[in-house]
């Protein structure tokens, strides 16, 4: 090809995030299923005429290709396997829950073209799940941020104590501590949840969706609290978009 200097390339991925870049083009962060997170140029997809531009939404699942760069690499196909962001943008909860979970994938993927299988594979099933409209909003996302936190290698302690590892259903809950503590490990301020409310959680972390569906409100409106205060912590600054999230 004359005048090709790139390599080209071609993965699934999950679009995380679109930037305005100049008058017509737009700079597109993915997660992707072989290669990590990258970073590409969407050339003119702001125009009406744009051939692939309603592809790159936010939350679509696709199947990409694009041209190696030094700093920014440049998409040159693109098919749309899921938009699932059709399905999310006119309803302000799921979408604000999605935002969320786009923005702890780009987060927990801080090297770009570090690849993380496991973390694309679990930010796909949950963006499905969300526009399926299966499960409650606010389960959702929690079931994401515990996975996504245990994907990272900080899983909160729920079975143990997160200081000693003795087993059993310690009633109080630290997140410096990373968890559940026991009574001699139990450090000054640490939270005392309903036992229900770390039952909603192991269920959220292990996938049982028949105990989690069955929760009650205030063991959910507890179990987000102790959730975003777990991830945030390990981030060690806050999701902007977590404070838009209807609970």
């Amino acid at each position: 090809m004359t005048g090709f200097r790139g390599k080209l390339t071609r993965d699934e991925a999950v679009v995380l995030r679109v930037q305005k870049l100049g008058e017509s083009d737009r700079i597109v962060t993915l997660l992707t299923r072989r290669h990590g997170r990258i970073r590409a140029v969407a050339k003119g997809v702001r125009r009406t005429s744009s051939r692939f531009g309603a592809r790159l939404e936010p939350f679509g699942h696709i199947d990409v290709q694009w041209i190696e760069g030094r700093s920014l690499h440049v998409i040159s196909q693109v098919e749309g396997l899921d938009l699932y962001g059709k399905r999310l943008v006119g309803d302000y909860s799921r979408y604000t829950v999605a935002s969320a979970i786009a923005e702890t994938a780009e987060r927990l993927t801080p090297v770009e073209h570090d690849p993380s299988l496991r973390l694309y594979l679990l930010t796909i099933g949950a963006l499905r799940t969300l526009a399926d409209g299966s499960h409650p909003t606010s389960l959702v996302l929690d079931a994401y941020l515990l996975r996504a936190a245990a994907i990272a290698g900080w899983a909160p302690a729920l079975r143990e104590c997160a200081v000693c590892g003795t087993k059993g259903e310690h009633r109080a809950f630290s997140v410096p501590a990373g968890g559940c503590v026991c009574p001699d490990c139990r450090p000054p301020g640490a939270a005392r949840p309903a036992p229900a409310t770390l039952a909603l959680m192991t269920a959220l972390t292990e996938g049982d969706w028949e105990v989690a569906d069955a929760s009650d409100p205030g063991p959910r409106k507890e179990a987000s609290g102790l959730v975003a205060a777990h991830l945030q912590w390990h981030l060690e600054r806050g999701l902007r978009s977590l404070p838009l999230v209807e609970r």
